[in-house]
């Protein structure tokens, strides 16, 4: 009697915790104005265009050099080649050793560093003001003179393999690297810009040298030079360093056209994985499309900051993941846009149904205004954030001229993201998303939820041990050994 008159007092306390008030988080503050700061474009009788942006409020200057190539450019069977070069383009030159180079730029308290993207490669520096002429010197010459010694490509070739290695084992790597691959097929965009062990073990020192020879010329070159430094400055040591260096011809680049969005459902086994990896989405816009803007707020609201209605439903509603997101690529030719999450085996059908409904659910119904208004706010808010250093607003100045776009648009990015209504996030997601031709990619333990699968109605799939899996092979699927 006694436990059960413990339990009748108690019950009242645990009724009134359903009328506790709830809040909504706080409104956002009104955005801060913003000014871009100036900015001036000139090309070079080389062809090379320079750009200079006056940012005074540290005595520092960025150069970033962005060149017009990368893994998309990579020739048939040598995947690998752009991102291979990148990494050795400061590991020595025809003037300098690559211990030279570390050296000089730490003498100077500078950075600089190397790297490449789908459609680009790029070097970065950054100095004090008064190392401003030895940087220009030394990116001039990283760019224009790499040595290629065969003792730093094997070095770099075997780093690049060891890498691989290791992410063949990352169910997360390989089912982006999946994804990417069933977006685009065969298109160089579908391809592992790390390219494959196999592809790395042809590259040879001349298949460097022919890529650096074809695209590292100026007049396929951008570069920005931001920070404590007039443009007249600017300009007149940008005609210095790199005015002498003659223009080239660039090889046309015309690649197949990715393929229509197709429905297919891959599996990857690896009846190790105690979770699964889902990829979900399909191809979608280029960076230069009118629609962008529009576009990448929807995918936001399914999956972005400032809404993200995936990490809601899938992890506040259901805690089926500690996470949840959608983003958007846009490349020179085309895009893509994805939903991705792990989660327990167990629920891997429950997760991929709900992430497929919410993408419908986005196409089907239209976004409610506060939800587009917070993810605006978000957008807006950050914007300062995306502008807020030298090198920040170098590779945004430079993006937006490697697409291509007005710089102009930098400056009034807030205002263009507010001007965006329920009715366009709706327009746009009925015009580029097709629920009916999803791509999906599932690494996991195979065995444990594939009844599931077929449960929740997904009933036609493609499983492939991760042992077999060959993402260059028209079937995804290693050829067996001749006997």
């Amino acid at each position: 009697m006694m436990l059960l008159g413990v339990a009748l007092s108690v019950s009242p306390a645990f009724a009134q915790t359903a009328e506790w008030p709830t809040e909504r988080a706080p409104r956002p503050l009104a955005a801060r104005e913003v000014k871009f700061p100036p900015f001036q474009v000139k090309t070079l009788s080389n062809g090379m265009q320079v750009i200079t942006v006056a940012h005074h409020e540290q005595p520092a200057v960025t150069m970033r050099l962005l060149v017009r190539a990368g893994a998309a450019q990579d020739p048939e069977n040598k995947g690998g080649l752009a991102e291979l070069v990148s990494k050795l383009l400061d590991q020595g030159t025809t003037t300098r050793s690559a211990q030279q180079i570390a050296d000089q730029i730490d003498s100077i308290g500078g950075a600089m560093g190397t790297g490449s993207g789908t459609d680009l490669t790029f070097v970065n520096a950054v100095v004090m003001k008064d190392s401003f002429a030895l940087a220009m010197d030394l990116v001039h010459d990283v760019v224009r003179r790499p040595a290629f010694s065969p003792e730093e490509i094997e070095r770099q070739r075997e780093q690049a393999l060891s890498s691989l290695r290791v992410s063949g084992e990352d169910p997360s790597y390989v089912a982006s690297m999946l994804f990417d691959r069933l977006i685009y097929g065969f298109h160089p965009y579908g391809k592992p810009g790390s390219g494959t062990t196999s592809s790395l073990a042809r590259i040879t020192q001349d298949d460097l040298r022919a890529f650096h020879r074809q695209y590292f010329v100026p007049n396929n070159m951008i570069l920005g030079i931001v920070g404590d430094i007039s443009s007249d400055e600017a300009f007149a040591m940008a005609e210095k360093v790199f005015g002498s260096w003659p223009r080239g011809d660039v090889p046309a680049w015309k690649p197949v056209d990715p393929p229509p969005p197709t429905r297919r459902l891959v599996i990857v086994d690896k009846p190790d994985a105690v979770q699964t990896e889902i990829r979900v989405g399909q191809i979608a816009i280029p960076r230069k499309h009118s629609d962008y803007l529009a576009f990448d707020m929807a995918v936001k609201i399914l999956g972005g900051e400032g809404a993200n209605r995936l990490h809601r439903v899938l992890r506040s509603e259901r805690g089926l993941t500690y996470g949840a997101e959608a983003d958007m690529q846009a490349f020179k030719q085309a895009g893509d846009f994805v939903a991705e999450t792990n989660t327990r085996t167990e629920t891997t059908a429950e997760t991929l149904r709900l992430t497929v409904e919410e993408i419908a659910k986005l196409q089907r119904q239209r976004v409610f205004e506060r939800e587009l208004s917070d993810a605006q706010a978000y957008l807006a808010g950050s914007f300062p954030l995306t502008i807020e250093t030298p090198n920040d607003i170098a590779t945004t100045v430079i993006n937006n001229v490697f697409y291509e776009l007005p710089i102009e648009e930098v400056a009034n990015y807030r205002e263009r993201v507010q001007s965006i209504t329920p009715d366009d996030i709706q327009r746009v997601a009925r015009e580029y998303i097709r629920t009916d031709r999803l791509s999906i990619v599932l690494v996991g333990n195979a065995k444990a939820f594939v009844s599931s699968l077929r449960a929740v109605g997904f009933t036609e799939f493609d499983v492939i041990a991760l042992d077999d899996l060959d993402p260059m092979s028209a079937t995804l699927k290693k050829e067996p050994r001749a006997p």
